[in-house]
């Protein structure tokens, strides 16, 4: 049951990521703080500004990534179908603390979820948090996880 629903998920995000032509550039942003270093976040929010996320981008600068918002906490997962960089999605808690790290390789299709439940994944360049000294435990600073 739990396999069907995941392949069914994944089809509803194909058939959205094919009806977007290029990338999501124009979504709203927000400053995000990691320790003394500072992200500009675009954030995706919908359910279609979600399925399409960091799909069809050849750059992106260094200080910037894509923060998902979810209605709730839950379990996440995520892949990297049509999405052309490496990316590190952290799974953050409701009050910034990263639950997990994941290291995500360009165009797969593999599940890559978090390992509690969380209401927002932060997407940045492959390897950025471990060039910043972040990891799992430590929190992030900005508007969406002040108590």
């Amino acid at each position: 049951m739990k396999r069907s629903i995941t392949l069914i998920f994944l089809a509803l995000v194909n058939l959205c990521a094919v009806a977007q032509e290029g990338p999501q550039t124009n979504l709203p942003r927000l400053k995000l703080q990691a320790g003394m270093y500072q992200i500009d976040a675009q954030v995706a929010q919908t359910p279609d500004q979600r399925s399409v996320g960091l799909m069809f981008r050849n750059e992106m600068p260094a200080h910037e990534g894509m923060l998902f918002v979810f209605e709730q906490p839950s379990v996440q997962c995520f892949w990297m179908k049509n999405t052309l960089l490496p990316l590190t999605a952290a799974f953050v808690a409701d009050d910034g603390t990263i639950v997990n790290l994941v290291d995500m390789k360009p165009q797969t299709t593999d599940a890559h979820c978090s390992t509690k439940p969380v209401r927002y994944v932060l997407e940045m360049h492959q390897g950025w948090f471990t060039k910043k000294g972040f990891k799992a435990g430590m929190r992030l600073g900005g508007t969406p996880f002040k108590p």
